[in-house]
């Protein structure tokens, strides 16, 4: 029989989050403060910030057994199969070494035609991990990224220790879905995550499904949260929610950046401009989903010969002229074009499923050309900038 300790869930055990919330459960963390969290327009940005994208337990033990209650909430869409389970990732010194998954939880079916939901409650599941080494050691169990997860409790059968601070750089990041993970098929997997075990950081995933959209709350939560390094991956949300017109796209660009400037005036700042997308390079949005053949794909509606709408060719030139402008009096500020890690040749080897999100092979291409491009030497992440 095993004799278990159990360790309280607490901030200090957390990396990837910016905030946590007691529940009736036990905590739920969550990768937008209080502050932003009162100022969302919907629904759809509080399921997004929800899901864990790279959120993370850290912590240092000579447990040979370690269990997680928790209670997911996993999506399904009405018309597509029913939801898989989301698998955790077991990191120990750093690599990878195990998988699991939690059986129960609720679950929320969307109607992405009209943008109804429904949830359904169930019950809690327990994610296990056994025949550890029996030595000290440091131990990550990285939460799934596409499914929100409340966390119960934590059982091991040694005591639990806060991780050492290896002194790493915090690398800050905002972006879309594919940020988030769309499609990727385990936490570790997804291309921020690749990207930050390459260059030796901690990682603050910003990544938002359907989300990326200029949002002053979160320019701010930028602003006010600790990094050394700093990207954000703009423009494809932009297009496929149809949000704005070209006049107001540059002033926004601009009060974003000014604002993450009022707390990080000299940390390196990178802005990326969006991946290759041929459904929506010179087309507008908004998307509509397409069932077709059971499964789901986009259609892009927009009008192609409307100058003053959005699409990703525009974008692009946008971000290039105003990061080349600014980056006079910013000489900290620098611009990647997308189609640098994911581009024609790519997308001739690895298409996009869904015509809009890159799979788990995707992911790994994205996340490695940006380690190289970024994180490599004389990229703008080098080991010789920030701190």
């Amino acid at each position: 029989m095993t004799d278990w300790i159990t360790t309280p869930i607490e901030p200090h055990i957390l990396r990837g989050a910016l905030d946590v919330e007691r529940t009736a459960h036990g905590v739920l963390p969550h990768r937008l403060p209080a502050r932003a969290r009162k100022q969302f327009p919907d629904d759809a940005i509080a399921m997004a910030e929800t899901k864990p994208s790279g959120v993370r337990l850290a912590f240092r033990t000579r447990a040979t057994v370690v269990e997680l209650d928790v209670l997911p909430t996993k999506i399904v869409y009405k018309g597509l199969p029913g939801p898989q389970d989301g698998v955790y990732d077991l990191l120990v010194d750093g690599r990878k070494t195990a998988q699991a998954t939690a059986a129960g939880g609720n679950v929320r079916t969307l109607d992405m035609a009209t943008g109804a939901a429904a949830t359904t409650p169930g019950p809690p599941g327990t994610v296990r991990f056994a025949e550890l080494s029996d030595g000290e050691k440091d131990v990550e169990i990285w939460l799934p990224h596409a499914e929100t997860t409340e966390l119960i409790a934590l059982r091991t059968d040694a005591p639990v220790e806060d991780a050492v601070d290896r002194g790493r750089r915090v690398w800050l990041h905002h972006g879309s879905s594919i940020s988030h993970g769309s499609s990727a098929d385990s936490p570790t997997g997804i291309w921020p995550a690749l990207a930050a075990a390459r260059g030796g950081v901690e990682l603050v995933n910003l990544g938002l499904g359907g989300n990326a959209l200029l949002d002053p709350f979160i320019a701010r939560t930028m602003r006010d949260t600790p990094a050394d390094l700093i990207s954000i991956k703009i423009g494809i949300n932009l297009v496929n929610t149809d949000l704005m017109r070209l006049r107001a796209f540059a002033p926004a660009v601009h009060g974003f950046l000014d604002t993450i400037r009022e707390g990080h005036p000299t940390t390196p700042l990178l802005v990326v401009s969006p991946v290759l997308c041929p459904l929506q390079e010179d087309t507008p949005g908004p998307l509509a989903p397409d069932f077709e053949g059971g499964s789901m794909r986009f259609r892009a509606m927009g009008d192609p010969s409307d100058p003053s709408r959005l699409t990703l060719n525009v974008i692009r030139a946008e971000l290039s002229r105003i990061t080349a402008q600014r980056a006079d009096e910013d000489p900290n500020l620098h611009y990647l074009d997308g189609r640098s890690l994911y581009g024609e040749a790519d997308f001739a080897e690895l298409p996009l499923p869904d015509g809009l999100h890159p799979d788990t092979a995707g992911h790994r291409r994205i996340g490695e050309r940006f380690a190289e491009c970024v994180f490599g030497a004389g990229g703008p992440f080098a080991a010789d900038t920030g701190r």
